[in-house]
């Protein structure tokens, strides 16, 4: 029998022009949304594409986020959420408008990348919103981007401190 390599997430949505297609549809989309166009309205020309490096990366893909942004590259992503108050019905908002984006341009809709990819989404979000309720980034060089493979739970992960180091038990 022979033995084929699985695809990481990355590889199964197929590659970063998918992600780049699917953050160029979705701005789009928060720009006309009375909820997140505040937030959005002053963001860079290159924020989408951070953004799709940024999902690219964590879903097992190259580093072209890291490689972009550098050595500090989880704490500039941080930091960009610091202190904005975000809400939950905004969470929910970029969520619905990121996930009908993803149906609009086809990204894969198998159970198994859509549980990997809503999970990641949900967590990230949510991390998000505890982030920006703060007034310092709290990010250290030990913390690192995560990565999201097939099915996996993240966690328990300390929310105020150390973000994206697991807890001592």
């Amino acid at each position: 029998m022979e033995n084929k390599k699985i695809p990481t997430p990355y590889e199964w949505a197929g590659g970063v022009g998918v992600f780049e297609k699917l953050t160029e549809v979705f701005y789009v989309k928060v720009l006309k949304d009375d909820l997140l166009e505040k937030v959005f309205r002053h963001m860079s020309p290159e924020h989408s594409k951070h953004v799709a490096h940024f999902i690219a990366e964590v879903l097992k893909g190259p580093k072209f986020y890291s490689e972009e942004i550098g050595d500090d590259a989880l704490k500039h992503m941080v930091g960009k959420h610091i202190g904005k108050m975000l809400t939950e019905p905004q969470r929910k908002k970029w969520m619905q408008l990121l996930l009908e984006s993803a149906d609009e341009i086809g990204l894969p809709d198998d159970p198994e990348f859509r549980s990997t990819f809503v999970a990641h989404l949900e967590w990230g979000t949510r991390i998000a919103i505890s982030n920006s309720q703060l007034s310092e980034n709290p990010v250290t060089k030990e913390d690192h981007i995560p990565e999201w493979g097939w099915g996996e739970v993240k966690g328990p992960y300390e929310i105020v401190g150390s973000l994206f180091r697991k807890k001592e038990q």
